[in-house]
C-alpha cells in the first residue's frame, strides 16, 4: 500500500484546509486510515481515524474542528480542518492499517505511512 498525502499549505488562523490521502497499490476497503501530526520538537500525535465501516474517532481536543471522511471509490481519505490555530502547525501524515478499536490512536498500529504534508498556521 502506498499513501500520498497532499493539501497542506500556509493559512491564517481561523482559516481552513482540506488534506487528502490517496491510497494505491494493494488497497482494499478493509484498512483503517488515520491522520497523525508532528510539530517541531514534539512527538507524533494521533489526530483522527476512519474505519472501513466509516466509524470515526478523534483526539478529544480536535473534535468539532476537524472532520475525517473517506471515498472508497477513489481510495481517498480526507481531513477537513476548520478554525485552524497556530498550534495546529505540524507535518500531517496519513497511515493505513488493519486496527482494532483499542489501538487506533497508536502509531505502531499502522503499517503504511505517507510522506507527510506541511500545515502552517500563522496568527
Amino acid at each position: 500500500v502506498q499513501l500520498q498525502a497532499s493539501g497542506g499549505g500556509s493559512v491564517q488562523a481561523g482559516g481552513s484546509l482540506r488534506l487528502s490521502c490517496a491510497a494505491t497499490g494493494s488497497t482494499d476497503s478493509s484498512y483503517a486510515i488515520a491522520w497523525f501530526r508532528q510539530a517541531p520538537g514534539k512527538e507524533r500525535e494521533f489526530v483522527a481515524v476512519i474505519r472501513p465501516n466509516y466509524a470515526t474517532y478523534y483526539t478529544d481536543s480536535l473534535k468539532g474542528r476537524f472532520t475525517i471522511s473517506r471515498d472508497n471509490a477513489k481510495n481517498t481519505v480526507y481531513l477537513q480542518m476548520n478554525s485552524l490555530k497556530s498550534e495546529d502547525t505540524a507535518v500531517y501524515y496519513c497511515a493505513a492499517g488493519r486496527i482494532i478499536t483499542s489501538t487506533y490512536r497508536y502509531a505502531r498500529s499502522y503499517g503504511y505511512w505517507g510522506q507527510g504534508t506541511q500545515v502552517t498556521v500563522s496568527s
